[in-house]
C-alpha cells in the first residue's frame, strides 16, 4: 500500500494539525527508521512549499571527544554530511538541547552554509529524556519563515519520530 498525504489548504497551524496524524501513520506503519523518516521529510516538504530543505541528522559518537551530527534522510539539495556539536545551528541545538529558530541565517554567528539560498532555519532536537539523538533541520529561502507555530508542531513531530526509534 502506498502512503498518501492529504494536502490541506489553510493556515500553517491547520496544515500542521492535519499533518500530525498522517505523520504518525507513516511512522507507525514502518519499522525501518530511514524509510519512515524519509517519508516524514517528504511529507513536510510537500505540505510546506517554502521549505527548501527538510532533513534529519543523527548524533554519532565518533570517539570519546568527538561527537558529530551525521546526515540522515532528507529532501532538498545535497547537504553537509557531518556537523560538529556546537557548530552551526544544528550543532548549537544539540549543545543547548533546545529548538532554535533563526529568522535570518546571515545574522547567526557560525552559520554553516550548505545551501547559499537559505535565508532562515529551524532546528528541533530529537530528545529521549535528556539524551539528544539528533535533530530535524528545516531551511527556507525566505527570511523569517519559522515561528512558534512551527516550533510547537515540529517538537511534536520530533517526539513522534523518537518514539519510533
Amino acid at each position: 500500500m502506498e502512503p498518501a498525504i492529504t494536502i490541506v489548504r489553510g493556515s500553517k497551524e491547520e496544515k500542521y494539525r492535519d499533518l500530525l496524524p498522517q505523520i504518525k501513520a507513516l511512522l507507525d506503519g514502518e519499522d525501518d527508521l530511514a524509510a519512515a523518516l524519509g517519508n516524514v521529510t517528504a511529507a513536510l516538504k510537500l505540505i510546506f512549499q517554502d521549505h527548501s530543505w527538510v532533513g534529519f541528522y543523527f548524533l554519532k559518537n565518533i570517539d570519546r571527544s568527538n561527537s558529530q551530527l551525521i546526515l540522515g534522510p532528507f529532501q532538498g539539495k545535497p547537504a553537509c554530511t557531518r556537523i560538529k556539536v556546537g557548530q552551526g545551528v544544528c550543532g548549537k541545538s544539540v549543545e543547548l538541547k533546545q529548538t532554535i529558530i533563526v529568522p535570518d541565517v546571515s545574522k547567526f554567528p557560525g552559520h554553516i552554509y550548505c545551501d547559499r539560498d537559505t535565508k532562515s532555519e529551524i532546528v528541533v532536537p530529537l530528545l529521549r529524556g535528556n539524551e539528544v539523538l539528533g535533530v530535524i533541520d528545516i531551511d527556507s529561502s525566505r527570511l523569517d519563515a519559522f515561528d512558534e507555530v512551527d516550533r510547537k508542531f515540529l517538537e511534536e513531530i520530533a517526539a513522534q519520530a523518537v518514539s519510533s526509534f
